[in-house]
Formats: C-alpha cells, structure tokens, sequence
C-alpha cells in the first residue's frame, strides 16, 4: 500500500515536471537554449532538494528518467546521466545565482554542451564562471573551450609579473591583467629540442592563429620586425600587435633564455619609440611584454621597478618537442622542392 501512495506520489511530482517544460516549450520558439537551461536549472533544483531521491536509492535517476521519458516521448535530454549533468549544474551555481541574480541571462546563454565539459572539468565555481564568462565575451566553440581547459587558462591568467597597478590607469589595468599569462603555451609548436631564438620567432608566425589565440581577446597582428626608426638608429621589434579592447599597442620580446634584466631596458626602449611613432591620440599607453624560457621572480620583480611604463614578463612552456634526430631525418624544404621539380 506504501509503495503504491509513494508511486503515485512520484508520478504526479514527474506530471509537474513534465507541465513546466511544456510551458517552457511555448516559449522556445523566442530563445531554445535559454529556455531549456531555465528549464534544467528548475528540473536540477527539484532533484536536488527532493525526497524521492533518498526513497529511490541506486534507481532513482533511472526511474526519472523512465518517467519522464513516458511523459514526454519526443524530448531529447532526459537520459539519467543527461539528469545527473543537469542536478550538478544547479548545485554548482545555485550559490552564485542567488548572490548575482544578473549571472542568470550570461549562464543561460552558453549551450548546454559546453556546460556539460565544465561541470566535468571545473568542480570550483569560480573557475566554472571563468570559462562561462569567456564563451560569452569570445562566442568559443567546445573545441577551443576544452582546448583552454587543458593548458590551464584559468591558472595561468593575469598571471605575469608587471607593474600595471602604478603604469596605467584603473580603467585599464584589469583588462591588461587579463590579457597577460604566467606561463604561455606554445605546445600547438613542433619544433625540436635545440631550438634558437629565431626559430621559436618562426615557429610564433607560422602558427599566428593559435598564437593570437593564446595571447587572449581582442588582438591582431601588426608585424614582425616593425622598424622603429629613432633619430638615425633603427629599432625592430620582435612581435606587435594592436589590441583591440585595450586600445593599446602591445609590444611583445621573445626570448629563449632566463630573465635578464637588460631585457626590459630593450623592450622599454621599443615601448617608447611606439608611444612616439605610432600610438595615435585616441590609443592608450603601449604595453610591452617579455616572455622568457625561465625567469627568477624576485629579480623580475626588483627589475620592474625602475620603470614607469607597463611592462610585463612572463615564461612561457613548450612540451611538445621533436628529438633532434627525428628532425635531422626529415628532409628539408629545399629537398622537398627538388623533388617535386623532378
């Protein structure tokens, strides 16, 4: 008799369910995502904060996902580990909503198969709102997002050694931190153990997408080696670029070696000579940043402080690498080249 009052208990709790996501279904019409994730968000509430789950045990998201299956045959999602996804998507930001009730428009923005690669990622809900932040600002597919993901975007932002709190204004220092990471990852290069310097650079340009990708939002490419004609000396930049949200040029110095003080004295000067030749009256101050294979933070840090202009150091990684032997065997582009013209 108790199993049959709790049955019918669970099919009327399923019944309402089923209800609200029809009326939800009327509304699709105006915005099918949006209103599917109010619909997930309102369905994990209800499993999480119900009894049935305790009653059901071990069966219980099979059971739901039966039941309103029944109920509502041509609704894709409700498989029980779709509602499983979907309980751990209110539990992760059901905190945070009832803090920032304007989160709700961003959150309901981003599909639901990019939630569900965060939920599996991300189990801190601040990490969780970094990435939904930036699908939002950058309209990322899931293939960026896991990319992002797996070289630890989140640990790494903002997380260089600058002098942007004294150099620039409060309206722009935040956006600077942001652009700027501790390490940056350049494993989408495949060059060999023993590198140098210029074909790292090479390397960089050949793969301009993905670096401008790493760099982070708003940028595009000026050139590599800009010539800055200062007085009678020319100076040539590694790379620069023109941020687009910062509205700022951004000097970047790449170097294959530790941290060396003299670095900065070099990418301060090239700061400078852009400020003078090329910042228009509308740009904000130039940015420059040096990124080495390895840096002494302290040292980097005493440095900075001789200068009044943002500048920024950061290391950078690079994992994937050929054996020197495995490129010595592959043939070269003159080779190539011969033997096409054969």
């Amino acid at each position: 008799m108790q199993n049959n009052i709790m049955n019918v208990d669970f099919k009327k709790w399923v019944g309402e369910i089923s209800k609200k996501y029809k009326q939800a279904q009327i509304k699709a019409a105006i915005s099918v995502n949006t209103e599917m994730l109010k619909f997930y968000f309102e369905l994990g509430k209800e499993i999480a904060n119900n009894s049935f789950k305790a009653t059901y045990g071990s069966k219980f998201y099979d059971s739901l996902s039966k039941e309103l299956i029944f109920n509502l045959p041509n609704v894709k999602g409700l498989s029980s580990r779709n509602l499983r996804y979907i309980e751990n998507f209110y539990n992760l930001y059901s905190d945070e909503v009832k803090k920032m009730p304007q989160l709700v428009a961003m959150l309901f923005s981003i599909p639901w198969g990019h939630h569900r690669y965060i939920i599996d990622k991300c189990k801190d809900v601040d990490k969780a709102l970094f990435f939904v932040r930036k699908i939002h600002e950058n309209n990322w597919s899931r293939d960026v997002l896991l990319n992002f993901i797996s070289t630890d975007l989140y640990e790494r932002e903002g997380k260089s050694i600058n002098n942007f709190e004294l150099a620039l204004p409060d309206v722009n220092r935040d956006l600077a931190k942001q652009i700027t990471k501790d390490p940056y990852n350049f494993d989408f290069l495949t060059i060999t153990n023993e590198y140098n310097e210029k074909e790292l650079k090479d390397a960089l340009i050949d793969n301009i997408q993905k670096f401008l990708l790493e760099l982070g939002e708003g940028f595009a490419f000026v050139g590599r080696e800009s010539r800055l004609l200062v007085g009678e000396i020319e100076f040539f930049t590694d790379l620069l670029f023109y941020n687009i949200k910062l509205h700022a040029y951004v000097v970047i110095e790449v170097k294959i070696t530790k941290f060396n003080p003299g670095d900065l004295g070099q990418l301060s000067t090239y700061v400078s000579s852009v400020n003078h030749l090329l910042k228009g009256k509308t740009d904000n101050p130039t940015i420059g940043i040096l990124i080495c294979k390895d840096k002494d933070k302290i040292v980097a840090e005493y440095s900075l402080e001789n200068y009044n202009i943002p500048l920024g150091i950061s290391s950078y990684e690079l994992n994937r690498l050929l054996p020197k032997e495995l490129k010595e065997s592959l043939p070269s582009i003159e080779e190539l080249e011969r033997k096409l013209g054969e």
